[in-house]
């Protein structure tokens, strides 16, 4: 495992301006654990050495070298090593918009695309996915974009399927959609669960019964994501991160850095950089944020 031990844990959550709509993350960890959350986007995380176990769809997962773990949006997971040398690995985040253009092009999938199984043991694919980065570090933008367009049909012909609907069929599933709907109106002074539940008119243990069986979250462990989500956007906008903290209702910059280190994977302010250094060179792109639907159009 090139003598992983005793190596620092080190990341890199960034943006390339010629991949819109694509977050791309390097990182090797050793003692990190990542709490239970969802993303709004896809991972696409190739391990590279080392096994990274996750908890997803009720129970762990194992992603040794040579495999990819594979996270649908809004899908609860968790993340740590399982070996004591940690784990290495190259990710990208694709947004759901960009997996289904991709697909549409690629596939003869229908609906919603994404991947059936959260393992898949595919040591191609994963190099696709570190030569993706390495196109991205080194401004190959003809290169980073096929690449990721290879990598991300060869999944979905591999491991695709349509994403099943959700749909708000029951009344627990219609309070826990109001509950949410309170939680992100309220998120910097959210309520009580008991309060909540009174407002909603049920009881605290059905309220949270009903929402974990919606979301996968109990409430409060859904706000933090939630709170971590809008962060991440308002540090996108450049709102300093003690700025950010408060207005998604953390205490102060403290809380935020350790909520989001444990969600995203690094700290806020070296997130914000990275975004900051795609700002500054976006004008020299000829991409814009639907450049991917504007191609599909030109073709």
């Amino acid at each position: 495992m090139e003598g992983m031990a005793g190596r620092t844990e080190r990341a890199r959550h960034w943006r390339y301006a010629e991949l819109p709509g694509v977050d791309l993350l390097r990182a090797r960890y050793v003692h990190k654990t990542f709490v239970r959350h969802t993303h709004e986007t896809f991972v696409i995380a190739g391990i590279a050495d080392g096994v990274e176990v996750f908890h997803h769809g009720g129970g762990d997962q194992y992603a040794g070298p040579g495999s990819l773990a594979l996270i649908n949006p809004d899908t609860p997971h968790t993340g740590r090593a399982g070996v004591p040398e940690g784990w290495r690995y190259g990710a990208v985040y694709p947004a759901p918009e960009v997996v289904a253009a991709i697909a549409a092009e690629t596939t003869t999938l229908r609906g919603t695309p994404g991947f059936v199984r959260p393992v898949l043991d595919d040591p191609y694919t994963v190099e696709l996915v570190h030569r993706v980065l390495r196109a991205a570090d080194e401004g190959n933008a003809l290169a980073a974009d096929t690449l990721l367009r290879v990598a991300v049909t060869r999944l979905l012909r591999l491991n695709g399927g349509p994403l099943p609907r959700r749909e708000v069929r029951t009344a627990g599933a219609r309070t826990a959609a109001r509950a949410r709907a309170v939680l992100e109106e309220r998120m910097a002074e959210p309520p009580s669960l008991e309060a909540l539940a009174h407002d909603l008119g049920t009881s605290p243990f059905a309220l949270l019964r009903a929402f974990r069986d919606a979301y996968g979250l109990p409430p409060h462990t859904w706000l933090t994501d939630a709170r971590v989500r809008r962060a991440r956007r308002l540090l996108d906008a450049g709102i300093p991160p003690a700025e950010a903290a408060v207005r998604v209702g953390f205490t102060d910059q403290p809380h935020l850095n350790r909520h989001f280190t444990r969600i995203v994977g690094v700290p806020p302010g070296a997130y914000q950089r990275e975004r900051k250094n795609v700002q500054d060179a976006r004008p020299a792109s000829r991409l814009a944020s639907g450049a991917w639907q504007n191609r599909q159009q030109s073709r």
